[in-house]
């Protein structure tokens, strides 16, 4: 995976250009240094008619189209100074899409205020959806949680509990039963939106297992390439803990328990382990269970509303 962030945070330029396939126009002297640090990405209309009231010169900058077409319309002189008013404030890159041959006043200002030009062959919204979707992944704030993320049956669930309470041994199970590892040990947990988390395994540790008495495997070499994934959605939440004798677990699932994770709330199941559990088929069932219920289905109100019709009659 492409190293994206830099030491002062942020998101190199060169990652975006490789992840984008970009061609360079122009390369400025500190090309290799550009951290982009914003999320957002601007088509500049506006200031190359002059207007840069609340413009933010760290964002990316695209023109398409229209832009082109409005820019055709200038004269030589007033798109020498558009471009001026543009790059004079130092943006990080100035993008075109859909192959546009850049204007030569456009190139010549670059080169004088040494500010990157790059092309890429896609059409304008799809270019910059797709970077608006890379960068805020790339940008998003994250934490690090220990812990076990795996898929099972496209559900994102983080395994939460205590070193050896059994958090990899569900994991190779539920592997072996055709699920995906995620991460395994440290998770990272990016919030992508104000409704999104995002895991991922850090990327030294990516695809390998730590299972007591064995050590240390390779998912993806010994179950296939199938077995892992690379990043998932948080949608389920689960805290396993040693069963405790007299300890009242919730056993009709009426009230829903959550946990808040970077202000994000997600479902939480607090599970007890003991010998003769199958702990593989219980995440299988809680995985079923959290689509039913972010379908609008809940067994246990409709459970209770049967036993409440049959008491009335």
């Amino acid at each position: 995976m492409t190293t994206t962030t830099s030491n002062g945070g942020g998101v190199l330029l060169s990652a975006l250009m490789h992840e984008f396939n970009l061609e360079v126009l122009y390369a400025s002297d500190d090309i290799e240094k550009i951290v982009i640090a914003s999320d957002d990405i601007n088509r500049p209309g506006l200031q190359l008619a002059g207007f840069f009231d609340h413009f933010d010169a760290g964002n990316l900058q695209i023109i398409g189209r229209t832009e082109e077409t409005f820019l055709e319309r200038f004269t030589q002189e007033r798109r020498r100074a558009a471009f001026e008013n543009l790059f004079k404030r130092k943006i990080p890159a100035l993008i075109f899409s859909r192959n546009m041959e850049p204007f030569p006043e456009c190139l010549e200002i670059a080169r004088k205020y040494d500010v990157t030009v790059l092309r890429s062959p896609e059409w304008t919204s799809t270019l910059m959806g797709d970077m608006l979707s890379t960068l805020r992944v790339w940008l998003a704030p994250r934490i690090t949680r220990h812990g076990v993320l795996v898929e099972v049956y496209g559900e994102g669930i983080l395994i939460l509990g205590d070193s050896g309470i059994g958090k990899s041994e569900t994991a190779i199970e539920l592997v072996k039963r055709g699920h995906r590892l995620i991460a395994d040990d440290a998770v990272e947990i990016s919030k992508v939106s104000n409704h999104t988390l995002v895991g991922t395994a850090p990327e030294v540790i990516r695809h390998y297992i730590e299972l007591r008495g064995i050590g240390v495997i390779d998912v993806r070499r010994i179950f296939g390439v199938g077995a892992v994934k690379a990043t998932q959605g948080i949608d389920l939440v689960v805290q396993l803990e040693l069963w405790r004798e007299g300890k009242n677990y919730d056993r009709f699932g009426m009230e829903q328990q959550t946990i808040e994770i970077m202000d994000i709330s997600r479902p939480l199941l607090t599970i007890p382990v003991k010998p003769g559990r199958n702990l593989a088929v219980i995440f299988e069932v809680a995985a079923m269970n959290n689509r039913d219920r972010k379908m609008g289905f809940n067994p246990a109100s409709e459970l209770a509303q049967r036993m409440q019709d049959a008491y009335d009659q």
